[in-house]
């Protein structure tokens, strides 16, 4: 019998006492809870587990009413879908009643609480999200997901397109999840289907998509997956700009990351697959609802200088100064991405990765220097406040930097006095 015994997070005893309260057969009330999704999945990959989804054929309230005999916090996350959060020494642990879907428009459903496992494992999407383990760690499969963990295949429970048209939503987690558990070409049926309602990702909310994107782009390796969102018209339908600047860059930025030890990092993925227009990047983030720092993150890659990779350090420090650091680090990593990607048998690209690298550390340890004057000093000076200060101020600066930051506050304030005489 496949199991999750053994597995350190199910004998946690926080997880064992509310499995136990749960599966308690006592009063007229009996009822049963198993873990479900991501826990049992993760565990049979032999990949890491974080959170732990229970499912229980209990109502809400009598999982609440249980858990406040017993002393454990209960909280109400989402009594209308059933679920209910208990929490056992700061540990979060979410308990949902079974479902079927009542009623469903590809963005929200209506439920009805339900004993049935089989009808909840069918509610959902994938076939590796709808394993349980019960209380004893034998897992329950009950729509061929261990066959399909087996051969990391990512296949949608039943019909493709009726499981899709519930949530079209579904569509982007098929290529998420492909990113992140799949292998070989994905699930033909599940490509076609996504290809056929792609059109029905507009109506969801910029949320919801930038929220799957990210995640997808945070995979160890999307390159696959984004290869075939493209080939089925999926990636352009979420980000037109992708379409003529293309997702080449992808693998040789992946192979980069991992050779260098960086995290990966969607933005960065991001910007390897668009173009750096200012204007087109502020209208995604807009269409997006992007962060401010993520739309930050954007406008200064594409405002960035461009950077020569045989320049002086001294010259690129001026560059870092008048510039700042950030926007010229993206697009040093996406060059020596792109260079390491042809540095193989080419002498030339394989000493334009060496300069890129070296730029890159010290971009990294760069410290912006303050400049030793202000407004205040000019003004000390003898010149009224006005443009003037400004000016005068401007080009001292300017001509600090030129000199690599070496005249202190005592030349700076000569040179000063010389020019206001």
């Amino acid at each position: 019998m496949t199991g999750v015994a053994d597995q350190a997070w199910f004998r946690d005893p926080a997880l064992g006492r509310i499995l136990e309260l749960l599966n308690a057969n006592g009063g007229a009330e009996g009822g049963e809870a198993r873990v479900v999704g991501g826990a049992v999945r993760n565990s049979l990959m032999d990949l890491p587990v974080s959170d732990i989804d229970i499912a229980t054929t209990l109502r809400p309230e009598v999982v609440m009413d249980r858990a406040g005999a017993a002393g454990i916090k209960a909280v109400p996350t989402g009594l209308q879908h059933g679920t209910v959060t208990l929490v056992i020494d700061g540990k979060p642990f979410e308990v949902t009643t079974l479902r079927t879907d009542v009623e469903t428009d590809g963005r929200h459903a209506k439920v009805a609480f339900s004993t049935d496992w089989k009808a909840d494992a069918e509610r959902r999407d994938l076939t590796i999200n709808a394993l349980y383990a019960d209380a004893k760690g034998e897992v329950v499969d009950l729509v061929g997901g261990l066959a399909d963990i087996e051969r990391r295949n990512i296949r949608f429970i039943g019909d493709a397109a009726k499981r899709i048209a519930e949530d079209h939503l579904r569509i982007l987690r098929f290529f998420r999840f492909f990113a992140y558990y799949g292998s070989g070409r994905p699930d033909a049926e599940g490509l076609k289907a996504c290809s056929a309602a792609r059109s029905k990702l507009k109506t969801l909310s910029a949320e919801r998509v930038w929220s799957e994107l990210r995640k997808l782009l945070g995979a160890a390796d999307p390159g696959r997956a984004l290869l075939w969102m493209r080939q089925v018209a999926v990636l352009t339908e979420i980000l037109p700009e992708s379409e003529k600047w293309g997702i080449d860059a992808i693998p040789s930025l992946v192979a980069t990351e991992k050779a260098l030890g960086w995290t990966p990092d969607p933005l960065l993925r991001l910007a390897a697959i668009v173009p750096p227009d200012a204007a087109r990047l502020e209208a995604l983030a807009a269409r997006l609802k992007l962060a401010n720092a993520e739309a930050a993150f954007l406008k200064a890659w594409a405002m960035a200088a461009p950077v020569n990779d045989d320049m002086s350090s001294a010259a690129f420090e001026r560059l870092l100064y008048r510039n700042g650091a950030d926007g010229i680090t993206t697009r040093l990593k996406l060059a020596l991405g792109v260079a390491r990607g042809k540095a193989e048998g080419d002498f030339d690209e394989m000493a334009r990765s060496a300069r890129l690298t070296k730029l890159l550390d010290q971009a990294a340890n760069w410290k912006k220097p303050q400049f030793p004057l202000n407004g205040g000093d000019v003004m000390s000076a003898g010149i009224p406040s006005g443009p003037r200060v400004g000016e005068l101020l401007a080009g001292l600066e300017n001509q600090w930097v030129e000199e690599n930051f070496v005249s202190d506050r005592a030349a700076l304030l000569a040179r000063l006095q010389e020019r206001v005489q």
